[in-house]
């Protein structure tokens, strides 16, 4: 039986979900209307929640999705008219460049090895409308500085700054005067069932948007930045959404308060730094990412060349279920989540384990 799910998603349900589950069908939440009063105060709660959490400024808008994937095809569609500019750290950093390729954009990009960030300035031409950064790249286990982020819209005020969150939020303390766009989904760092995407935008993004639709180019439909914002401010969405995961989302966020965004921060870098301390004294295993300033918090990567399989099997028996590497690294690393439905206790139960393996 496995007791604690470490894929970096769908990953480990955060212990409350079950019981807000249990509670949102006794009170008939997954039938309600999406345009009724209850839902309203359902979504505002909600908005509200993540606003002082996250710490996310009043001039920004909070929409619902059905996925982060969704909302990569919503900015390239919404916020570039011709020139994107894509940091490229990993498989999902790729795959975001890739779309706006498919959306007939001109998208540049600048890609780093395998395991591997970006150092010093980066270069962006001054006809770029925006700058896609994957803060947390959920394949190699790489993450940005924020200081590193911070410095786009710095030195390119012309272009609009977007930030992939999905496997970091809500770990990271963003300066949101640095940034115009973040998103994320809520299978992994928040601890919930999948399908459901969380898009933040400012007022540079609405402008750009609508700004598009007047020189007659298309942004999409139902979830084009204008009906978002109308239907955002009434606390509604375009379409009927995912009632049931903004709700739950909306638990997780009071229960996360609770606890303190400073305190799952401090157990976010407790969890991490003893795991990358046994990775590094094992004889058999090491940190897939080298570079310290490189290595994610919440999503760590082992190199475990040909042990992969037998401590799959290990960790498994044991109840703890480590995620596959990404892609070409399937068999020869695991990756860990270290989001805060993970314990301090199930991490250092997963240390000792690692601790023991011999091969």
């Amino acid at each position: 039986m496995i007791h604690t799910n470490f894929t970096p998603g769908p990953s480990q349900l955060y212990f409350t979900v079950s019981d807000h589950a249990r509670q949102a069908f006794k009170e008939g939440i997954p039938s309600i209307s999406h345009r009724s009063k209850q839902f309203e105060q359902i979504s505002k709660e909600t908005t509200d929640g993540l606003r002082q959490l996250l710490s996310i400024p009043d001039n920004f808008y909070i929409f619902f999705t059905s996925s982060a994937t969704e909302v990569w095809e919503r900015i390239i569609q919404n916020l570039v008219a011709e020139k994107s500019f894509h940091l490229i750290n990993g498989s999902f950093s790729k795959r975001f460049h890739e779309i706006a390729i498919q959306l007939n954009k001109k998208a540049e990009k600048l890609e780093a090895k395998e395991g591997e960030g970006f150092t010093g300035e980066i270069s962006v031409q001054d006809n770029t409308e925006l700058i896609a950064v994957t803060h947390n790249e959920t394949s190699t286990g790489v993450v940005l500085p924020i200081e590193f982020i911070n410095q786009f819209k710095e030195k390119n005020k012309q272009a609009l700054v977007v930030v992939d969150v999905v496997s970091s939020m809500p770990y990271p303390q963003f300066d949101f005067s640095k940034i115009d766009s973040v998103f994320f989904s809520v299978q992994k760092g928040f601890g919930l069932p999948a399908g459901l995407g969380v898009w933040i935008v400012n007022q540079h993004c609405i402008e750009k948007a609508e700004a598009l639709l007047k020189k007659g180019i298309s942004i999409g439909s139902y979830h084009n930045i204008p009906t978002l914002v109308a239907n955002a401010a009434k606390n509604q969405t375009p379409e009927t959404p995912n009632v049931l995961g903004i709700y739950l989302l909306n638990k997780i966020i009071q229960d996360f308060l609770r606890k303190g965004i400073d305190t799952i921060r401090r157990e976010t870098d407790y969890k991490a730094a003893i795991l990358y301390h046994a990775l590094e004294q094992h004889a058999l295993l090491s940190p897939f990412v080298k570079d310290k300033n490189a290595q994610s918090k919440t999503v760590i990567v082992a190199d475990c060349q040909n042990h992969t399989e037998k401590l799959t099997k290990f960790l498994l028996e044991k109840g703890l279920q480590p995620g596959d590497g990404y892609g070409s690294s399937k068999k020869t690393q695991l990756r860990f989540a270290n989001f805060p439905a993970h314990s301090k206790e199930q991490y250092e139960l997963l240390v000792d384990s690692l601790a023991a393996f011999q091969g």
